[in-house]
């Protein structure tokens, strides 16, 4: 299992934008990745309940992928993080 802490930096959080565009992401990948806040976690090819999780510019959220493909779609998942959100 590979796991990130990521700080958003996107001024309205995790919306309908950017959790498409990390659904459409994730779905790329065999492993499964979940988004966890505040104790609360969503798969990431799971659009709703993403959005579900209300997060916010300023939150850190934990990012945990494990699978096949773990180690690829960690970092192709950070890199995604990092330039969108």
């Amino acid at each position: 299992m590979k796991s990130f802490e990521y700080t958003i930096t996107d001024e309205v959080g995790i919306h309908a934008r950017p959790a498409g565009l990390l659904v459409k992401e994730a779905k790329n990948y065999t492993s499964v990745i979940k988004i966890t806040k505040d104790g609360k976690s969503a798969e990431a090819k799971k659009l709703m309940a993403l959005m579900g999780l209300g997060v916010k510019k300023g939150d850190t959220v934990t990012v945990t992928v494990e699978g096949g493909d773990e180690e690829t779609a960690a970092i192709k998942i950070e890199e995604f993080f990092k330039n969108n959100l």
